[in-house]
């Protein structure tokens, strides 16, 4: 079935998603009808709204009227939300089956509390996820590092006059393509990503060039005391070359490529088992 029209499945029932604004939108009557076992779904969300002023004041920007194929087979608009916009409702639906979703961002709550008072634990906490997914403890620290790196020079260029968006894209690119040869999207295609996240996907050394690009733009643009964009982009064109010259110098000397098409899509069972249970 097409991605944008994949059915997700929950206990015995089915969950409509789609595809939206980089994200996935799960369509309300088929969580409502799981968690509630409703005859009337519909009816059920009225009421629900009813109950809950706040919910009904913000319906409009919880949800958004996707097409989705209904169960007769025809394409019709329903109601949509993202994972945010599905928790939001789940909390106003006063059923056993929801409990279970309320306890969990109870909990979720209470460990990023946790997280805010001692910074150290959200580390804690991403190192133990990636390494469910099946990465080697090697790779986790090298991508903990380089998460380390990147805030640092993200840090840099908020105080050298960078504006957050657009202007990070293209310093970034900058680095990339000066590192690998390619922008952070054309490497995405090279290795048949999506929406997933192009370092989770790197291999070893390609972090390790990633972090010799970012490390070094980072000591470029303090060297030269660079301000606002074109001084910046400057220093992150410099920071990519030193990176990408290493690069070919290695490619050279061990006759392979450093960039590959490889990524981590294709995971053990468990681990496919671990990111659906995520997902919902």
């Amino acid at each position: 079935m097409e991605s944008n029209n994949a059915l997700i499945v929950f206990e015995d029932k089915k969950i409509r998603r789609t595809y939206h604004n980089n994200e996935w939108y799960f369509s309300v009557v088929d969580v409502v009808s799981v968690l509630t076992d409703s005859s009337d779904s519909k009816q059920y969300i009225k009421k629900v709204r009813k109950r809950d002023s706040e919910l009904d004041l913000n319906w409009g920007t919880i949800c958004t009227l996707l097409e989705m194929i209904a169960y007769d087979g025809k394409k019709r608009k329903v109601n949509c939300a993202n994972t945010e916009g599905i928790f939001r409702i789940i909390q106003s639906i006063p059923s056993p089956k929801a409990e279970p979703f309320k306890r969990w961002l109870a909990k979720v709550g209470y460990d990023r509390v946790k997280e805010i008072q001692d910074p150290e634990l959200a580390q804690k906490r991403m190192k133990e996820i990636y390494k469910q997914k099946g990465y080697s403890d090697n790779w986790v620290e090298k991508r903990v590092r380089g998460i380390a790196i990147r805030d640092e020079l993200t840090d840099e260029w908020d105080s050298r006059g960078i504006e957050r968006g657009k202007e990070y894209s293209i310093l970034t690119a900058e680095i990339s393509k000066a590192t690998f040869g390619m922008t952070p999207n054309e490497y995405k295609n090279y290795k048949g990503l999506k929406k997933e996240n192009l370092r989770d996907h790197m291999t070893d050394l390609e972090l390790i060039f990633t972090m010799l690009g970012e490390a070094s733009t980072t000591k470029i643009a303090r060297g030269k005391e660079a301000i606002g964009f074109i001084e910046n982009r400057n220093a992150a064109k410099e920071g990519g070359e030193i990176a990408g010259d290493a690069r070919k110098k290695l490619e050279i000397k061990s006759k392979e490529k450093i960039s590959t098409p490889e990524n981590y899509l294709e995971k053990p069972e468990s681990v496919k088992r671990l990111e659906r249970n995520e997902e919902k």
